[in-house]
């Protein structure tokens, strides 16, 4: 997240301030008015250290603004083929008073952007607890504990109290919780096939802050995080190679550059050498933990999707 931190020098709408400010910030980008009234109602600015939803909201001189940005959601549109989902009891993976464990579509983001009309696993989930108690006055609470990648599917876990929060979010920093994924691939020419390998290395942000995010190898000492990947090769079929990837640590695109990085793209992947295909071939195929509650060791799977079972 970027933080960016302004004095007013003379009085004028918050809005308006921003409209001057913010492409500064981002000078190869189009900054529009919709996008910084969504970034004002959503909560992102700070107003002498107070949250400011009002984008008329009258500044004085000397006044400090503060924008907490996350660049990807601040330039995020809404796109065509982003998936119109409803939640049914289908899609429940597991669920009791604690949890709910649902297996996300291809194409659905896991989280709410800034743009309000779009959907998210988070949204559906929410909408799906409502109907299920619509008793209740406020939205019913779902805490997200872990996220997949847009065009990734499968298991994804929420909590239903905030009391459980703490101990599902400990088993995800401490990786008690074992994430196993399904990947198709092509394979660069020329390189060694392997069954099984592992992968450690650091990797972090290579691509420049007004570009697409892309991930790479990156030196600990310029912000590189430790990642940690297995991979077994399931079977290679007609050109494609099918791999069990488990994931020791959670880093963003980890699978998608480690695998990249080995010669083996993910189908689907351009970002990352991978052939153009209608999506990346990433499926959450399982997920095992201990219970929150009663410490019972659970494995809950997504079933396969087309075009990832073999």
């Amino acid at each position: 997240m970027l933080q960016k931190i302004w004095t007013v020098e003379s009085k004028c709408r918050l809005d308006e301030f921003l409209r001057g400010v913010l492409p500064e910030v981002f000078p190869q980008k189009e900054v529009s008015n919709s996008k910084i009234r969504r970034l004002i109602v959503a909560g992102c600015i700070f107003v002498n250290g107070r949250q400011c939803r009002k984008p008329a909201y009258i500044l004085l001189s000397k006044t400090k603004v503060c924008a907490e940005l996350e660049e990807d959601k601040f330039f995020f549109e809404k796109q065509p083929e982003d998936l119109d989902y409803t939640l049914t009891e289908q899609d429940v993976l597991f669920e009791d008073d604690s949890i709910i464990i649902v297996n996300k579509p291809a194409f659905l983001p896991t989280e709410g952007t800034i743009v309000e009309s779009r959907r998210s696993m988070h949204s559906c989930v929410v909408e799906y607890l409502w109907k299920k108690n619509p008793q209740l006055r406020n939205p019913p609470y779902a805490g997200i504990m872990h996220r997949l990648d847009r065009e990734t599917s499968g298991v994804l876990l929420f909590t239903k109290n905030r009391q459980v929060n703490k101990a599902v979010s400990d088993m995800f920093a401490n990786h008690t919780a074992i994430k196993t994924y399904r990947a198709v691939t092509t394979c660069k020419p020329a390189r060694n096939k392997s069954g099984h390998f592992i992968i450690e290395n650091y990797i972090g942000r290579v691509s420049a802050k007004s570009a697409k995010c892309k991930i790479g190898v990156l030196p600990e000492g310029k912000g590189g995080q430790f990642a940690k990947t297995e991979f077994i090769l399931v079977k290679e079929k007609d050109g494609l190679f099918y791999f069990d990837c488990r994931l020791f640590t959670g880093r963003t695109h980890q699978i998608r550059v480690h695998l990249s990085g080995a010669g083996y793209p993910l189908l689907g992947d351009e970002l990352y050498g991978g052939k153009n295909f209608g999506r990346i071939m990433l499926h959450a195929r399982s997920l095992e933990f201990p219970h929150p509650v009663t410490g019972e060791i659970m494995k809950i799977e997504a079933p396969f999707p087309a075009g990832f079972e073999v």
